[in-house]
């Protein structure tokens, strides 16, 4: 999957993506959505990305990405009402992120995983709602917006949408397989 460059490409590539995560859950039997994950112990020992122990299953897959959505949201809103405000919120930097992460999935250990899914779903359509809100020149022009620094807008947008989606696909399918064998 290429990475978005212009705004009709990101709508697309962000409702690809967020379809094919449903396509997947929908594929499921109900016994598989409620597993916790059991990634092969050998696997995990060769991850560098802490999300691999860190998701035991898919509502806190589910929570992650509403926790990103609500980051793009919370960014875009403050900084275009006049609050600057980084995309991260202090302390944390991209360096320190994995932290951030680690409260998310705190936050949401009592959320049930239909709750997750309906706010993932909800989440998933304001944040699509706020890119249409903005001109292809706003989203992929480097620096449009001071509060993006030198990434464009459209790239933070692409990161928490298609990618991030892309993210919990590839996780979940590996769950799949792992439930299988």
């Amino acid at each position: 999957m290429a990475r978005a460059a212009t705004k009709t490409d990101l709508i697309t590539s962000a409702n690809e993506q967020f379809e094919k995560l449903w396509d997947l859950i929908d594929s499921m039997p109900d016994d598989v959505k409620q597993a916790t994950f059991n990634f092969d112990s050998e696997f995990i020992q060769k991850q560098t990305q802490v999300h691999w122990t860190r998701d035991k299953n898919i509502r806190d897959a589910f929570a992650h990405l509403y926790e990103w959505d609500q980051l793009l949201l919370t960014w875009i809103e403050s900084n275009q009402n006049g609050v600057t405000q980084s995309f991260l919120p202090a302390p944390y930097t991209f360096q320190t992120i994995a932290g951030m992460n680690d409260e998310f999935w705190e936050k949401h250990q009592k959320t049930s995983l239909d709750t997750a899914q309906k706010m993932l779903k909800e989440s998933h359509e304001v944040v699509m709602k706020t890119i249409e809100t903005f001109s292809n020149e706003e989203l992929f022009t480097k620096k449009f917006f001071s509060w993006t620094g030198t990434t464009t807008l459209g790239s933070y947008c692409v990161s928490a949408t298609a990618s991030h989606y892309d993210w919990a696909i590839k996780k979940l399918k590996k769950h799949v397989k792992s439930v299988k064998s």
